[in-house]
């Protein structure tokens, strides 16, 4: 994915500002794909000059006007395009990963406090998750059981494509770090079973 797609995506969620969509990527956006302030407005850029999103003025109370940003015809088709396109599954490049095997040449109880670290970072983003899903979606509806069928597309009680689809990828993000957290949880108890290792025996000798 480049960053015009995940720009393109927002711009359509809700058009805004150069500003506005910087800080959507701090809050939302950002967790799945980051991008700094500088980078954002340098691809906006282009991607007006390239006629994918077009700016509009909006008149603001007390303030200058604010240069609002939407999606053009042709940011709409290059989306489109790289929907249908299929996508390689991601690998993944886990340095705490690679740290932890390598603590078996080392001291491995000395990594504990840069796990415990870890955990913190991700039970922080869960709680935020957590947060923003209580915000944003309320309690999980139940189905009615007494329903006799799904309800049509233009009833009140059809589902809402964009609604429903963010909130998917918000459960993904909070079943994510719930897995990352019960991971460093079987790490550190892994790590807790080692006291400090002995100098001769955690480090090669480079005479022997």
């Amino acid at each position: 994915m480049a960053l015009e797609h995940a720009i393109l995506v927002s711009l359509l969620e809700q058009p805004g500002s150069g500003y506005e969509l910087a800080r959507r990527f701090e809050r939302s956006i950002g967790y799945f794909w980051t991008a700094t302030h500088q980078q954002i407005y340098r691809v906006l850029k282009r991607m007006e000059n390239d006629g994918w999103v077009a700016a509009r003025d909006v008149p603001q109370r007390g303030r200058p006007d604010k240069r609002e940003y939407l999606v053009a015809n042709l940011g709409r088709a290059a989306l489109s395009s790289w929907l249908h396109d299929p996508i390689e599954p991601e690998s993944v490049r886990h340095d705490l990963a690679v740290k932890i095997r390598g603590a078996a040449f080392d001291d491995p109880a000395g990594l504990i406090h840069e796990v415990e670290r870890h955990r913190q970072v991700h039970q922080d983003r869960l709680a935020h998750y957590l947060a923003g899903e209580t915000r944003d979606f309320g309690a999980p509806q139940a189905p009615d059981p007494d329903s006799p069928q799904a309800p049509d597309p233009g009833s009140p009680g059809a589902p809402d494509a964009e609604r429903e689809l963010q909130h998917v990828v918000l459960r993904g993000g909070i079943a994510y770090e719930r897995m990352m957290i019960a991971w460093l949880d079987d790490v550190l108890a892994t790590l807790a079973r080692f006291g400090p290792a002995r100098a001769d025996q955690a480090r090669p000798d480079a005479d022997r």
